[in-house]
């Protein structure tokens, strides 16, 4: 019996050192995993297709299920990699990796792994020489200067998030001020299509809370949202934008999903209305106060759609009709007919939507009867020479769509057909 605890012990010493260091070496990615349980993965040379005009090429291949994108100044690209619990017991990577184009080729030939050991970490912003990243269950800062490939530093807690009891929703989207003196992070909600004890007693559940780069004047800005997807402020007005996925109806059938503009102190419905004033067939009798003064979505999608990173284009690289306007990724889900799966271009004026969604980057799901399911998009951002990436945490790719025609003007966007409007 002694033997074999002494054998035991000296195992689990030498996997832990083995793990400390793989953690301390900044080096080219493992090997990729194997595509998502019930998700082919992207037949040879197959990839998504964007509207004329415009080619698609992959940036970087081979990564673990990349979640969010942050382009650094000197055109360096950060990702986070995680997964959550319920992704077919798979394990997460848990960090975040440096993507360089050294050659000017446009496809990253350089990466490092940046940060390790990190607790499912989706959202990620810069600010001098500080880079925040979103873990599901804190809000970390690391010393960081661009330009570098390792940290100089430690990365230590800013503020606790709530992730009592599980990691549902477990996603944390993040974004800077554009002035930089605080920072937006979106906490989701721990039940899935009403309120739940965890709900209860971490009341910052369902909310998107605001504080200084230091951690702290920690306070909620906004509350009723379900799950923030992806946060990011229009840079013509200043005004912070969400998206959000919402529930599922006692029917079965989901409501719409929204993009929103987020007020400070507004309320957008979760759980007790949706679309505005359409309260939830769940209430209880004294919700008529909460569904009244519920904030209506400035857009919708189509249920289903489960919009996820968002990017305003700021750049002069792709045609006048984007310029201005946001791209969001919708990753759609793997339960049911296949709704979203695409990256939609929305026109913006004044600071808001003036138009509904159009599809820019489609073909994630194949054609055919079976409609396999090829790629997901999870995060969109803009690169420093006015590509836009898009990060598919299915394909373990990051897209690259360049527009190769500076003399052409692209086709007109067309709505998807199950678009709604935006709501003024």
């Amino acid at each position: 019996m002694r033997s074999l605890l002494t054998l035991s012990l000296t195992i689990a010493m030498l996997l832990a050192a083995a793990r400390l260091a793989t953690a301390e070496v900044a080096t080219d990615a493992p090997p990729p995993a194997p595509p998502a349980a019930g998700a082919p993965g992207w037949p040879a040379g197959a990839m998504p297709h964007a509207p004329a005009n415009f080619r698609v090429i992959a940036f970087a291949r081979d990564l673990e299920s990349p979640r969010a994108l942050l382009v650094l100044p000197n055109g360096d690209v950060l990702v986070s990699e995680s997964r959550g619990a319920d992704e077919a017991g798979r394990p997460s990577a848990n960090r975040v990796t440096l993507l360089r184009d050294s050659t000017g080729a446009g496809v990253a030939d350089e990466r490092f792994q940046l940060v390790t050991g990190l607790e499912r970490p989706v959202g990620l912003a810069l600010r001098r020489d500080r880079l925040y990243i979103g873990n599901t269950d804190a809000l970390v800062g690391c010393p960081f200067l661009v330009g570098q490939t390792r940290l100089h530093g430690e990365c230590h807690p800013l503020a606790d998030l709530p992730a009592a009891g599980g990691r549902d929703h477990w996603m944390r989207a993040l974004a800077l001020s554009p002035d930089e003196t605080r920072l937006v992070v979106g906490v989701g909600s721990s039940g899935a299509d009403t309120i739940d004890y965890r709900d209860r007693t971490e009341p910052e559940r369902g909310t998107i809370l605001t504080l200084h780069p230091d951690g702290r004047a920690r306070r909620t800005l906004a509350t009723g949202l379900r799950e923030t997807g992806g946060l990011a402020f229009e840079p013509a007005s200043g005004r912070l934008y969400a998206t959000v996925r919402e529930r599922t109806q006692p029917s079965g059938e989901p409501v719409p999903d929204f993009l929103a503009r987020i007020e400070d102190g507004a309320f957008y419905g979760w759980p007790y209305a949706y679309s505005g004033h359409h309260p939830d067939p769940r209430n209880p009798a004294d919700a008529a106060a909460f569904v009244a003064k519920s904030r209506a979505p400035e857009l919708e999608f189509p249920p289903g759609s489960s919009p996820a990173g968002l990017a305003f284009y700021g750049r002069d690289h792709f045609p006048k009709g984007y310029r201005g306007g946001a791209f969001v990724a919708l990753g759609g889900a793997l339960a049911g007919a296949p709704v979203g799966f695409r990256v939609v271009a929305i026109p913006f004026a004044d600071g808001k939507p003036s138009g509904p969604p159009a599809d820019f980057l489609t073909g994630f799901v194949g054609e055919g009867a079976q409609r396999a399911i090829h790629g997901r998009p999870s995060a969109v951002a803009v690169a420093t020479d006015g590509t836009l990436l898009v990060a598919d945490d299915i394909g373990n790719t990051i897209w690259r769509v360049i527009f190769k025609c500076a003399a052409c003007t692209p086709d007109p966007m067309v709505p998807h057909p199950r678009a709604k409007r935006p709501n003024g």
